[in-house]
C-alpha cells in the first residue's frame, strides 16, 4: 500500500496558522459523515475545503446510529418510497467505495401471529423493496417456511411463529465512515480539523463570508478564516448556528434519542441478524457483531443536552422486554448489559407527528445571508445528501463567479483504507492478515477486527507492531493502533481512540479495562501530557464505562 497521509494533531499549530492564511471556496461546519461526505464531493470537484468539527468526529450522531447501511424498510409502511429507493440504491455503491467496512449483513424479518407483519403484505412489501432498491443476485428477497426459519435462527418463538422474510442489507462502523471519508477528502487537498469549535460568522454586504472558531484543544484563543461559502451539516447542533446567524425561522429541527444496548454473545447468542416488530409497533434489530449481540433502538423526543445524551433505565428495559418477548429461550436481565450507546437524530419537525412518524428526509435551507444548512436524513444516504448540497454550493458559483465546478464523481471514489474490488477480496486479505499474525498467538477475530476496522491500512499498524518491544502481543498490537491514529486519524486522547477511531467501548469494552494504562502511556508519550491530564483522561474513561454499562438500581 502507498505512504499513508500524515493526519495529525501533533501539527496542530502550524495547521490552524495555515488555515487562517487561505481564502477558502467552502468551509464545513460539522464533523460528521454528513460534513465528511460533503467535503469529500466538492473537495474531489475541486473546490477548495476546510472542515471545521468543534469534538472529535464522528462524535455526535455519526457514531451512535445502529450502524447499518440499509434501505429502511419499515419506511414502506409510511408509503415513503423515495427515500427506499434512494437509500436503497445507494447500499451497494457504498459497500463498493469501502467493503470492508460496509460488509454483506442478511436479516431475517419473522413472522409472528398477532404481529405487525403477515406473509402476503411482507412477500409484497420484500418485492416492492427490491424493485425500489435495484436488488439483484443472491441479494433479492426469499420468503422462508417456519423449518427454514427456525434453521437459520433457532431462538425464534417456535409456537407462534409462521415463516419469515429474508433480505440482504448491509452492516457498517459510522465513525470509521465518517473519519475515512474526511482522510479521502484530504487527498483531494481538503484540510479538516477536529476541537474547532465554530463561534461566529464573518460577513461581508451582509452575506456570510467566513466564520470565526475557538481552539477547543488549545485554550481560549479565535480564529478567523474566509471563504466564499459556508455549509452547516452539525447535525443536532444546526438551528444552534442558525440562530448565530440569525437566520431561525421557518423550519426547525426535532431532536429524537436512539438507544442501543450490548449484550454478550453467550447472553444472546442469535446465530444472524433479526429484525422483529415489538407490540407498540416499533421495529427493532438484533444484530450479532465480533464478540456481542447488539440491539435498537428506541424514538423518543429529546429535549436536554446535546452533548450528553445517555441512556436510561427505561430505554434499556424496553429494549431488554423486547428482547425477551421475542425470544422465549433468552432471559436477558440488566446485569446483563456490558455496553450501550445513546444517539440523536436531527429530524425536521412536522406538526402532530409522533418521532416515530417523522420523515427521515433531508432538507436543505439558505438563510438571507447565505449561509447554507443541511438537516434530516439517514446515515445510508450521506453521499446523495453531499452531492445535492454541492450541487446548490455549486450553481450558485456559476451564478456568483461563471466558473461551475466539475460533475459529483463519488459514487467512483474508493474510500480510505479501500483497495478492494469485491468483498471477496477483503475475505483474501483477511486470511492472509491472519496468517501473517498467528505465529504470535493472534486469533481470527483478530484479524477480522483489524480488516473490517482499517481496511488495506491494516498493513501500516503490522509495521508499526514490528517496530515495538513489548512482551505482551496484545499490548503491542493496541499500541500500534494509538500510534496509527495519532499519526494518520487526528486521535487526541484516549476517548477519540476508544470509542470512534475503534469502537471499543462499544464492542470490545474489556479490552479498555485491560489496555487503559498503556493507551495513555502512547498518548503522553506523544503529546507530552502532564500526570493531571493523564489522570483526568484516566477518569473520562471510567466515568465513560461506568455510564455506558452500568445499569444497577442503585445508579438512579
Amino acid at each position: 500500500m502507498g505512504e499513508q497521509l500524515r493526519f495529525s494533531n501533533l501539527d496542530r499549530q502550524d495547521r490552524i496558522q495555515n488555515i487562517t492564511k487561505q481564502t477558502y471556496d467552502l468551509v464545513v461546519i460539522g464533523g460528521g459523515i454528513t460534513g465528511g461526505g460533503i467535503a469529500l464531493d466538492a473537495a474531489s470537484r475541486g473546490l477548495k475545503v476546510l472542515l471545521l468539527e468543534k469534538g472529535d468526529f464522528a462524535s455526535g450522531t455519526s457514531s451512535k446510529s445502529t450502524k447499518l447501511i440499509h434501505g429502511g424498510l419499515r419506511y414502506l409502511k409510511q408509503f415513503d418510497f423515495w427515500l427506499v429507493k434512494e437509500v436503497g440504491s445507494e447500499r451497494a455503491i457504498v459497500h463498493k467505495l469501502a467493503p470492508h467496512l460496509v460488509l454483506p449483513e442478511k436479516m431475517l424479518l419473522p413472522l409472528i401471529e398477532g404481529g405487525s407483519y403477515g406473509k402476503w403484505l411482507t412477500s409484497i412489501g420484500l418485492k416492492v423493496y427490491d424493485i425500489l432498491a435495484q436488488v439483484t443476485g443472491e441479494d433479492k428477497r426469499q420468503m422462508l417456511e417456519k423449518k427454514q426459519a427456525l434453521k437459520l435462527e433457532p431462538l425464534l418463538p417456535k409456537k407462534i411463529l409462521n415463516g419469515a422474510g429474508y433480505y440482504a442489507e448491509y452492516r457498517t462502523d459510522d465513525a470509521r465512515l465518517t473519519i475515512e471519508n474526511i482522510k479521502t477528502s484530504l487527498s483531494f487537498g481538503a484540510e479538516a480539523l477536529n476541537y474547532a469549535r465554530v463561534t461566529d460568522f464573518l460577513y461581508e454586504n451582509d452575506k456570510v463570508a467566513g466564520v470565526a472558531f475557538q481552539d477547543e484543544a488549545g485554550g481560549e484563543e479565535v480564529f478567523q478564516v474566509k471563504s466564499k461559502y459556508v455549509v452547516s451539516a452539525a447535525g443536532p447542533w444546526v438551528d444552534e448556528l442558525r440562530t448565530i446567524n440569525k437566520s431561525k425561522k421557518g423550519k426547525r429541527l426535532h431532536l429524537t434519542k436512539g438507544v442501543h444496548v450490548v449484550f454478550p454473545k453467550e447472553k444472546l447468542p442469535v446465530k444472524q441478524s433479526v429484525y422483529f416488530d415489538v407490540p407498540d409497533g416499533r421495529m427493532i434489530f438484533a444484530i450479532p457483531r465480533g464478540k456481542v449481540t447488539y440491539v435498537g433502538t428506541t424514538d423518543t423526543n429529546f429535549n436536554l443536552d446535546k452533548d450528553h445524551v445517555k441512556t436510561d433505565l427505561a430505554d434499556a428495559i424496553y429494549l431488554i422486554s423486547a428482547v425477551n418477548n421475542m425470544f422465549p429461550d433468552i432471559h436477558l436481565e440488566m446485569d446483563d448489559i456490558v455496553s450501550s450507546w445513546a444517539g440523536l437524530r436531527p429530524l425536521i419537525h412536522e406538526e402532530g407527528k409522533s418521532a416515530s412518524e417523522l420523515s427521515r428526509k433531508d432538507e436543505i435551507f439558505t438563510s438571507d445571508t447565505g449561509l447554507i444548512s443541511i438537516a434530516g436524513g439517514k446515515l445510508t444516504g450521506y453521499r446523495k445528501m453531499a452531492e445535492r448540497t454541492v450541487n446548490r454550493i455549486s450553481q450558485k458559483m456559476e451564478e456568483d463567479y461563471g466558473n461551475k465546478p466539475k460533475e459529483c464523481a463519488t459514487a467512483e471514489i474508493p474510500l480510505c483504507g479501500s483497495t478492494f474490488k469485491k468483498f471477496k477480496h477483503v475475505k483474501k486479505y483477511m486470511a492472509e492478515v491472519k496468517d501473517r499474525m498467528q505465529s504470535d498467538g493472534f486469533s481470527e477475530y483478530d484479524a477480522w477486527y483489524l480488516v473490517t476496522t482499517y481496511g488495506k491500512q491494516t498493513d501500516t499498524i503490522l509495521e508499526n507492531y514490528a517496530a515495538l518491544r513489548n512482551k505482551d502481543p496484545y499490548v503491542k498490537l493496541i499500541r500500534a493502533e494509538v500510534q496509527f491514529s495519532i499519526a494518520h486519524e487526528m486521535a487526541m486522547n484516549p476517548m477519540d481512540f476508544f470509542i470512534r477511531r475503534t469502537g471499543r467501548l462499544y464492542f470490545d469494552i474489556e479490552s479498555i479495562r485491560l489496555h487503559m494504562e498503556p493507551v495513555l502511556e502512547e498518548f503522553k508519550k506523544a503529546y507530552g501530557y502532564g500526570n493531571e491530564e493523564i489522570q483526568s483522561f484516566r477518569e473520562k474513561l471510567l466515568s465513560e464505562l461506568d455510564s455506558h454499562s452500568n445499569f444497577s438500581i442503585n445508579r438512579v
